[in-house]
């Protein structure tokens, strides 16, 4: 986990969403990513992070179909093995925070348990995204995206 990520797991809620706020979308990641959860304004935030990765989420996987790099689909990784599980469509559109442009995680025509969902994602420096999650129109959680070092 980078430095800022892990000065994320620090921060309020609120400083979350100004960091958010304050990006832009960036470039739609390609290929592999590592997650990170973040349980904002909590001091047990490192560790729900640590057992969430271990046990539950490692992060997703991007596939770019349109030529433009525009639009495309995931697989979330799952379980103590990574495993490729939750499929979802990826494509930029307005932030259900803020109106501005944003990476949207869409399964609501790809799930039928998570169609409910929708992650948000802004690059908050290369390789490095902040995440929001929505479930209906609530927002429920953060969390982070990394490429690995050198993509």
């Amino acid at each position: 986990m980078s430095a800022t990520v892990q000065d994320w797991l620090g921060m309020s809620r609120d400083e979350l969403d100004t960091l958010y706020r304050d990006a832009t979308p960036g470039e739609i990641p390609q290929g592999d990513t590592r997650g990170t959860p973040i349980v904002a304004g909590t001091p047990l935030a490192k560790a729900f992070a640590t057992f969430a990765r271990l046990f539950a989420w490692q992060g997703k996987v991007f596939d770019m179909f349109a030529e433009d790099g525009s639009a495309g689909v995931l697989v979330n990784k799952v379980s103590p093995f990574g495993l490729g599980f939750i499929v979802a469509k990826v494509y930029r559109a307005p932030s259900w925070m803020d109106g501005q442009p944003t990476i949207v995680i869409d399964y609501s025509r790809t799930s039928f348990f998570f169609r409910a969902v929708r992650d948000e994602i802004r690059e908050i420096e290369p390789g490095v995204y902040l995440g929001k999650v929505w479930l209906g129109k609530r927002r429920i959680l953060d969390f982070a995206l990394e490429l690995p070092k050198g993509d």
